[in-house]
């Protein structure tokens, strides 16, 4: 599409040549001619003087070099992604192979007594149970696996070998990818006379609205109760959450982070990649974890933390740059003590 039709588009102000035709988008380092790209980190800045695109995502106060074509607009990271969706779109699912007429496969196996939405499309080797309840529009890739009496809203994504345990809840718009478990056992056991005895784990596992799962995590199910994820929150990928925590709404999780049983995580909560978080905690709402953050104690809401054990954030960095001279410190120490050492010599 021309530029002038996509600034139009995503309520962005163009400055520069609209009559050119944009094909798709890119990093600012690597775009063409005819792509467009964003600056949403000061740290490119200087990219902007080289760039080949077409335009760029700017704020109005980022300064830019003179005849650079700028797609101006509160937040360019949004209004790239408002591009992308434009450009390429999102992923578009396979059809169903060797269907009965319905976007079910003939090699998959769903019960008789569970319930599938219309317009949902059934891979090869997906097995449904008994009472399971499938809502419209769904999407389901070879290998998931549906348990008894669980229940999925409408348009939602399971991609290959997901697995459904038995009475868990999905709601609309989830998205869960390749491999993830939801509502396995807890990791519940009661050590007697030496040996660990498994406490049955009768809860379950749920996923509220638009919540999205990345590969390869697990979600366990409460021993009593639920383990819940708020709506909006998103997974990255190798996360694991035990049984019986609640986390809040429109949540950020990269890759992994670990959170004990019994944890109650606010809402609007990002925890940086291999945070670890110990049980029977409370993070507050907005509170924000560095990577590598150890959390041993409760959080207050709008908190910053990082390190391990957690301190506020600018304590964290701190320690960790004294920590790199670690070695020239204790050569340091060790010189001072051989000194010390003589100077008490020779007063003896």
């Amino acid at each position: 599409m021309k530029l002038s039709e996509l600034a139009q588009q995503v309520d962005s102000t163009l400055h520069g040549d609209g009559e050119v035709q944009v094909t798709g988008c890119a990093g600012i380092r690597d775009a063409g001619p005819n792509e467009v790209t964003f600056l949403a980190n000061s740290k490119y800045q200087a990219h902007l003087a080289t760039t080949k695109a077409a335009a760029v995502f700017v704020r109005e106060s980022d300064p830019c070099p003179e005849g650079l074509t700028r797609l101006v607009c509160e937040d360019p990271y949004f209004g790239f992604r408002n591009a992308m969706i434009l450009l390429h779109g999102h992923r578009v699912h396979p059809q169903v192979i060797d269907d009965r007429g319905d976007g079910i496969s003939r090699q998959a196996t769903v019960h008789p007594e569970a319930a599938i939405g219309e317009g949902t499309r059934i891979h090869p080797n997906v097995t449904i149970e008994c009472g399971a309840q499938v809502g419209t529009g769904c999407h389901l890739y070879p290998g998931v696996y549906i348990g008894p009496d669980v229940t999925i809203g409408n348009d939602c994504i399971l991609y290959p070998n997901v697995a459904i345990y038995d009475r868990c809840r999905l709601g609309n718009r989830v998205t869960v990818h390749a491999c993830s478990a939801i509502g396995n056992d807890g990791f519940g056991y009661a050590t007697h006379a030496g040996a660990h005895h498994k406490i049955p784990q009768s809860g379950i596992t749920v996923l509220e609205d638009d919540v999205e799962i990345g590969s390869n995590c697990a979600i366990e199910r409460a021993a009593l109760g639920e383990t819940v994820v708020g709506a909006g929150t998103k997974f990255a990928d190798l996360i694991s959450i035990g049984h019986g925590t609640t986390i809040g709404k429109h949540c950020l999780l990269v890759s992994l982070v670990g959170i004990a049983g019994s944890v109650d995580v606010g809402d609007y909560v990002a925890l940086g990649g291999q945070t670890g978080v110990a049980g029977h905690l409370r993070i507050g709402n907005q509170v924000q974890a560095l990577a590598k953050t150890g959390i041993v104690g409760d959080v207050p809401d709008g908190s910053t933390v990082g390190g391990a054990p957690a301190v506020d954030a600018d304590t964290a960095k701190r320690n960790a740059l004294a920590a790199m001279n670690l070695a020239e410190l204790v050569k340091r120490v060790r010189s001072m003590e051989r000194k010390l050492a003589k100077m008490d010599q020779r007063e003896e």
